[in-house]
């Protein structure tokens, strides 16, 4: 095993103690330089992470050190801990840099962890085979085996270099279009619907410029494409149609804004509120917890009710009866207190009270009352004024008037003419 063999032979030449001395010492500054430079920034960072040492920066800086440190040795012994150091830091800095754009772009994909494990997987492949000589090798090997597609041939080793290349374009078309809306959009565009039509634009503008430079660098011609775009065209009108109409659905929404995050609406039965606008479903949240997953198609062609106003007010009501003798007047002005009391309903507009309807239980009144605030939850606030007004209502002396039910039971009279006792059984006076 020769390359073995050129290992423990440069291990033995080399001084070991200059290069372990060097590698602490460019580790060292790395971690400081990368620790300054990360006080004050977000978590979420792709450069500095949540710690120094989850960063892009700190395996780059690095990097770099090691490098130029390996160059400058070389010139006058041969080099063996500083020469393993770089392929492993070049593959730490590859993982972090997929791994944090990754995490940053698809926070909570299972899908997006499996992505990362496997290239770290890979990474490490490539840098046991960098450090132990055996990499020219294996990319030679794979030159030489070939693929024929029609006409043309393509070894393994171009569509291994095109994958990553794609891959690593990918990527960086990702973290560019969350940059661009952590730093600009945020701040820039302040309605949330918008903010999401030029979020998802960006990303796809730039992901699409990002793939078709990747393939010119694999050497794939451009102009083929057409033929493939024209079998999309036939996809979309067959196969793919609904999955096209519910993508243009969902920039629809968002451009017209008839429906925008944080509505209240009611589609087909089901009320809550729009949590989030996809590009293929709209996301609705209820009160009790359940979400609804509504395709964008839907909200187009079918009947929604927003129940949300353009100045973000939700209206609640609260209906009762009392008894027919109570005093109308007071009873308005006992629900009006008790809606006001609480703290989360607006001031303005303020609360009112009328009564609807003269029913044989006695008056109905319906209070009507706002809060700006749906989505911390409904049924919390309306039980709060509904306990204020019962005590209220108590405490007044007014009741809530019971339903009243009258029986009447026919009983056919005897030739006697002896009626119906009204001590007998079902008797009831109303």
């Amino acid at each position: 095993m020769e390359w073995l063999d050129r290992l423990t032979h440069d291990f033995q030449r080399s001084s070991t103690w200059l290069e372990l001395a060097l590698l602490v010492g460019a580790v060292a500054v790395a971690y400081a330089l990368s620790r300054v430079a990360g006080r004050g920034q977000p978590p979420d960072s792709v450069w500095f992470g949540r710690r120094t040492l989850d960063g892009l920066l700190f395996p780059m800086l690095a990097l770099a050190l090691v490098y130029a440190c390996r160059l400058a040795v070389a010139h006058y012994q041969p080099v063996f801990l500083l020469r393993v150091a770089v392929p492993v830091l070049t593959s730490l800095v590859l993982i972090r840099f997929v791994a944090r754009v990754l995490a940053m772009a698809f926070p909570r994909s299972a899908l997006m962890r499996l992505l990362e494990r496997i290239v770290s997987w890979l990474a490490w492949g490539v840098a046991v085979l960098w450090i132990a000589e055996l990499l020219p090798r294996v990319l030679q090997e794979l030159d030489e085996i070939t693929l024929s597609f029609g006409k043309s041939t393509i070894s393994l080793l171009m569509l291994l270099q095109g994958g990553l290349s794609a891959a690593l374009v990918l990527v960086t078309a990702l973290w560019a279009s969350s940059t661009i809306e952590r730093r600009v959009l945020d701040g820039a565009v302040s309605d949330l619907s918008m903010r999401k039509v030029a979020v998802n634009a960006t990303r796809a503008l730039l992901l699409f410029i990002g793939l078709m430079f990747a393939l010119s660098a694999v050497g794939v011609d451009l102009t083929a494409l057409s033929v493939l775009g024209g079998a999309l065209g036939v996809g979309l009108g067959f196969g793919l149609q609904k999955l096209a109409s519910n993508y243009v659905s969902g920039f629809v929404i968002l451009l017209e804004r008839s429906l925008r995050i944080g509505d209240n609406v009611r589609v087909d039965g089901f009320e809550g509120r729009i949590t989030d606008i996809k590009t293929r479903y709209t996301l609705i949240r209820a009160g009790n917890g359940r979400q609804s997953i509504v395709p964008n198609e839907s909200l187009i062609t079918q009947r929604v009710e927003n129940l949300t106003d353009s100045d973000r007010k939700f209206n609640l009501t609260t209906n009762l009866t009392v008894a027919h003798s109570s005093d109308a007047a007071r009873v308005q002005r006992i629900l009006c207190d008790a809606a006001a009391a609480q703290p989360r309903v607006l001031a303005e507009p303020a609360p009112v009270a009328y009564l609807v309807d003269f029913v044989p239980d006695g008056l109905a009144f319906t209070l009507n009352y706002w809060i700006a605030d749906p989505g911390a939850g409904t049924a919390n606030v309306r039980s709060a004024v509904n306990l204020a007004a019962l005590e209220g209502l108590r405490a007044a002396g007014i009741d809530i008037a019971p339903p009243q039910r009258v029986v009447r039971v026919a009983q056919a009279a005897s030739e006697g003419g002896a009626g119906l006792d009204p001590g007998a059984p079902g008797w009831h006076n109303p």
